[in-house]
Parts: structure tokens; sequence; C-alpha cells
């Protein structure tokens, strides 16, 4: 059986490294989407992990179906598309580090996804765990494909990881992005979400409440990440902050992904009988942040992803 599987965008990262003498953006194309990132992550770092999602049948799609494969990520659920191309997302950086998002994407390839190859790519391969994101949720038909992967995983017996990851380039309003990130919370069995999307889903500015407002969901672990403030974690009734590590920030792109990659690789190891539970999942935190932190120190996305060496190194230290 399969550690992780996530479902959704595998795309290119059109990101900015820099300007040139004229002040010009120049930018590298990286591979990136969520889902896709959340994938390598997990590989890298010593799961069993595979993509279920659809790219351009082009160079593109193809390159990045090498990418995912040269990481040990199981493609047989990588369908290509005829009619669309890859997608794109353009990602300009900021002097902190930070990201602002543009797509390529009306319609793009990971958008076509149907239920069809969603439910064969599970039926042949059910995960320990699936996750998802909210950006397939943002059109048909990959928006039925999500919601019905999701429901046949959970009646497998898969646990259901989400990521409401709101992209507001990709949403018509705010409000109609509220309702579809809203629509997957009750099958979530792990949910993380930004502070920003906390506060979108819960209308609370404060951790302990709005934790605990999206916990009632269903979710029996809410991580709300802070960027470099570290990780707010409820588990039922327990919460803590969980500080992050500091670095030289080159790129914060895929940070997220890394930091549930990490995660979810530890939790499809399992937890030991032996040790409270809450202990362990506080230790998980911080070695995820740890991995996390090292995919800030790097340009790109998934190039930046670290490997099981390096972060146990770094973690040890």
């Amino acid at each position: 059986m399969t550690d992780i599987i996530t479902l959704g965008e595998l795309l290119i990262d059109l990101t900015q490294r820099g300007s040139d003498e004229n002040g010009n953006g120049e930018f590298t194309a990286y591979p990136g989407g969520a889902p896709a990132n959340v994938a390598v992550a997990a590989s890298r770092l010593g799961a069993s992990a595979g993509f279920i999602g659809k790219v351009g049948n082009d160079a593109f799609g193809r390159s990045l179906a090498d990418t995912l494969k040269k990481d040990n990520v199981d493609i047989s659920g990588l369908y290509y598309e005829d009619s669309h191309p890859t997608t794109m997302a353009i990602v300009s950086v900021d002097e902190t580090g930070e990201r602002e998002f543009a797509f390529y994407r009306d319609p793009g390839a990971d958008t076509q996804l149907t239920v069809d190859e969603a439910i064969s790519a599970l039926s042949a391969n059910m995960p320990k765990i699936l996750h998802v994101g909210s950006l397939s949720m943002t059109t048909s038909p990959s928006k039925e494909a999500c919601e019905e992967a999701v429901k046949y995983a959970k009646e497998n017996g898969a646990v259901i990881s989400y990521d409401p990851n709101y992209r507001a380039a990709l949403w018509d309003s705010e409000e109609h992005a509220i309702e579809m990130m809203k629509a997957l919370l009750p099958y979530a069995d792990i949910l993380k979400v930004s502070d920003e999307e906390m506060v979108m889903l819960t209308g609370s500015e404060d951790f302990e409440e709005g934790s605990r407002i999206l916990a009632e969901c269903g979710a029996g672990l809410v991580l709300v990440t802070l960027g470099a403030d570290g990780v707010f974690v409820r588990m039922g009734r327990k919460s803590a902050t969980v500080p992050g590590f500091k670095v030289q920030v080159a790129d914060t792109n895929g940070a997220g992904d890394t930091f549930l990659g990490a995660m979810l690789k530890q939790i499809a190891v399992g937890v030991v009988a032996e040790e409270d539970v809450w202990t362990q999942i506080l230790r998980m935190v911080r070695y995820a942040n740890k991995a996390a932190s090292l995919t800030c120190s790097r340009h790109g996305a998934i190039p930046a992803m670290p490997t099981l060496d390096e972060v146990e190194k770094e973690f040890d230290e």
C-alpha cells in the first residue's frame, strides 16, 4: 500500500529570480503545483508517494512527469490532455521572499481531470493517506473529480489530508472561494491552513478559536502555518505553537508543501504506542518546520525541497 497519494495540480512555476540591468524581471521555469509538491516532499523524506492529476501533452507536461519520476513518485495516475496546455503559474517574489501569483489556466490541463480518471487511479492503488487541495475545486470537471475521489478514498479507509490553498487569481470572488474551500472540510482528517486562510474560513483571528472552529468541522489534527513564526497545532482539546527555524530566506515557494509532506510522511509511518501521541505530534511538527525552513533557504519549490539526510542532519544539530 502506498503511504501517500496526492491529487490536484501539477504545473510550471515561472518564478522570478531577480532583475536584469534594466529592471526587467528574470524568471526560471520550475516544476510546481501544491499537491505535486507535497508528493515530492514526502518521497524525498522516505515515504512511498504517488500523484493523480493531468498535464498537457506538451513539452512542459512531459518534463513535469519526468520530474516526478526522478523523485520516485508513482505517476500511474498522471494523465495527458491533448486539448489544453500544461498550466503555468507566474510567481513574483519580493525582497522578503513572499510571493504573488498569476495563472495561465483558462482552462489549463490540470482542470480537466475527470471523475472516472480519479477513481480509476485510486481503485488501482488506495493509499494510507489521500491529500487534496482546493484549487481543483475552482472549475469542472476537476471539481467533481476531487470531490468524488475524497469520498471514495474515505469510504475505503484512507485518511484524508486537505489544504484549502487560497489563490485569489483563480476565483471569480472571495465568497465563491470560501464556499468551495469549505465544501471539503467535513471530509478532512488532517487540515493545514495558513493564518490568512484560517481567518477566511472561520472569521476569527484568534488561533485558539479559529482552530477550534475548524476542528469542529471534523479534522482530528489542525495545522495553522504562521510563516517564520512556526505552526499552531490543535489536536482535540490540546493546542500549542511550535516555533519555526530562522534561515536566510531565498524563496518561500513550496515551504508549506514541504511542511505538509514531512508531516504526512511521519503520520503514515505511525505513532509509537509507548509514547504520548501529543508529544509525538509536537515533535513531528518541529521536524516538518525544519524541512520547510530548508526549502525557504533555496529557490524554487520542488528543486528546493530537502532530502531525508539533509533534514535529519539539520534536525539533530
